[in-house]
C-alpha cells in the first residue's frame, strides 16, 4: 500500500480460495465460507531484505508449511518458493521468522494434538498435545531459497505432560545467533552458521520475582524473544492448545547479572 494515500499497489495471494474462520470447526458451520480453505493464512509478518545492488525481497513463512520470497519492486513477483514443513492449521511456521541479511530462519510449529475427557473443565474436554510430533529449524538462503541447514527437534522430558517439541513462538536473530522457544519450555539459541544449539535454558519450573509474587513458566509460543542492550526479555507460559500455563517474564543477560 502507498503509505502516503493507502491506496493499494499490489497483492499477492499464495494460497487461493483460503477463506476460513471457527465458525468452521463447529457442526453448524455457523458463518463459514463456502470457499471453506485448509486455514493456511499468514501468522507473521514478511521481512524486507537486500539480496544485493538494487535487488530486494519480503521474505515470509506460511502455516501451508511454504516460505516464499517475492519481488516487492515486481508487483510481488515469486523469487523462490520452498518447503519446510507438511503444513497445518496449526501448523508450518506460526508467528514470526527472522533474517540476518544472508539467511532467514524458520521454525516449524506442527503440533499433534489430541483429547481426553475431563468433567472438570466447561467443555468437558481437554486438548493433549503428541510429546513426539512437531518442531524443527531451518535456515534458507536469501537469494536462492535452498536449504542451509536444518536442526532436528527436542524431544520433551521424561515425565512431562502438557508437552511438545512444537516450535510455534516468533524467532529472534541476532549475529551469529537465533533463538527460538519451544511449546516444551526450553528457549534455545542455534549457530547461525551450523545450527547447533550454542545454549539452552528450561523455563517450565518456578521463579523467585522481583515483585515478590509466585511465577512459573511454561510452554513458549506466539511472542518471541526481544533483545536490547546485550539483554534478553521473554515471555514463558502459554496454555492454550494444550500447552503448559505460564505467568513469568525473563530477562537474561551473558553474564547473569
Amino acid at each position: 500500500m502507498d503509505l502516503k494515500t493507502g491506496e493499494l499497489l499490489w497483492s499477492q495471494q499464495m494460497t487461493a480460495n483460503d477463506a476460513f474462520n471457527t465458525g468452521c470447526t463447529t457442526p453448524q458451520l455457523t458463518n463459514c465460507p463456502e470457499a471453506k480453505g485448509p486455514d493456511f493464512d499468514f501468522g507473521q509478518p514478511p521481512i524486507l531484505v537486500s539480496l544485493g545492488g538494487q535487488n530486494r525481497a519480503l521474505v515470509i513463512a506460511q502455516k501451508s508449511g511454504m516460505a516464499h520470497a517475492l519481488d516487492p519492486d515486481k508487483k510481488g513477483a515469486v523469487l523462490w518458493q520452498t518447503r519446510v514443513s507438511k503444513g497445518s492449521a496449526l501448523g508450518g511456521s506460526q508467528w514470526g521468522s527472522a533474517s540476518d541479511g544472508e539467511k532467514m530462519y524458520v521454525a516449524i510449529s506442527e503440533p499433534g494434538l489430541g483429547g481426553k475427557a475431563d468433567p472438570s473443565l466447561p467443555q468437558g474436554f481437554r486438548i493433549v498435545l503428541d510429546p513426539n510430533q512437531g518442531g524443527g529449524l531451518h535456515a534458507l538462503d536469501l537469494k536462492t531459497g535452498k536449504l542451509a541447514w536444518s536442526a532436528k527437534p527436542s524431544a520433551c522430558a521424561a515425565g512431562r505432560t502438557d508437552c511438545a517439541p512444537a516450535q510455534s513462538a516468533a524467532v529472534t536473530a541476532i549475529p551469529g545467533v537465533v533463538f527460538s522457544g519451544s511449546v516444551d519450555g526450553h528457549l534455545r539459541a542455534y549457530s547461525t552458521r551450523t545450527g547447533t544449539v550454542l545454549w539452552d535454558v528450561d523455563t517450565a519450573r518456578e521463579f523467585a520475582s522481583v515483585n515478590g509474587k509466585a511465577a512459573r513458566g511454561g510452554s513458549m509460543d506466539v511472542a518471541g524473544p526481544a533483545i536490547v542492550n546485550g539483554m534478553l526479555f521473554v515471555n514463558s507460559g502459554y496454555g492454550q492448545w494444550g500447552g503448559m500455563p505460564g505467568n513469568v517474564l525473563l530477562v537474561f543477560s551473558v553474564d547473569g547479572k
